[in-house]
C-alpha cells in the first residue's frame, strides 16, 4: 500500500526519529519539515497531526509500548523502531478511521523499510499486544482501507 498516507506515516517517522534524538525543538523541526519539497501538501498536514499527537501523549504511549514490550526497556530498542512504535500507538489511540489492522500494516512495513532485519516482527508484535490491550479492541481489529491515495 502506498499513497498519500504512508508517505504521512514515513514523514513523520522520520520527524519523531529526528525529535527523539536531537532533542530538536518540535515547532523548529515543523518548519523545516514545511519547507521541505516533498511530501504533498495532503502528506504533509496528515503528518503535522500524527507527529504533534505522537509527541504531545508521548509518555503515554511510552507506557503503553514498555507495559508489551516483553524483556526490552524503551531506551534499548532501536531508535527506528520506537518510534515507528510510538506513531502507530498514538494512531491506534486516537479517533482516526482506519482500523487497527491497516495502522498495524503500515507500522510494519515502514518498520520494515527504515529499520533492521528483525524491525518487522518486533514492531508486529509489541503492537498487536498493545492493540489486544485496547478498550473496544475488537472493533478497530478489522481490516479494510484507510483512504491511501
Amino acid at each position: 500500500m502506498s499513497g498519500t498516507r504512508r508517505q504521512a506515516r514515513e514523514a513523520a517517522v522520520q520527524i519523531l526519529f529526528e525529535l527523539d534524538l536531537g532533542g530538536a525543538d518540535l515547532e523548529a523541526v515543523l518548519l523545516q519539515f514545511r519547507g521541505a519539497r516533498s511530501p504533498g501538501r495532503e502528506a504533509k498536514a496528515f503528518a503535522e497531526a500524527l507527529v504533534r499527537e505522537a509527541w504531545s501523549r508521548r509518555q503515554e504511549i511510552d507506557a503503553r509500548i514498555q507495559e508489551c514490550a516483553d524483556n526490552w526497556r524503551l531506551e534499548r530498542m532501536a531508535a527506528v523502531d520506537r518510534n515507528v512504535l510510538r506513531l502507530a500507538v498514538s494512531e491506534l489511540l486516537t479517533a482516526d478511521p482506519s482500523p487497527a489492522a491497516v495502522i498495524l500494516d503500515e507500522a510494519i512495513e515502514i518498520a520494515k523499510r527504515f529499520g533492521n532485519a528483525d524491525s518487522g516482527i518486533f514492531v508486529n508484535g509489541v503492537l498487536d499486544a498493545v492493540r489486544k490491550r485496547l478498550p473496544g479492541s475488537p472493533a478497530r481489529a478489522g481490516g479494510g482501507e484507510d483512504g491511501a491515495a
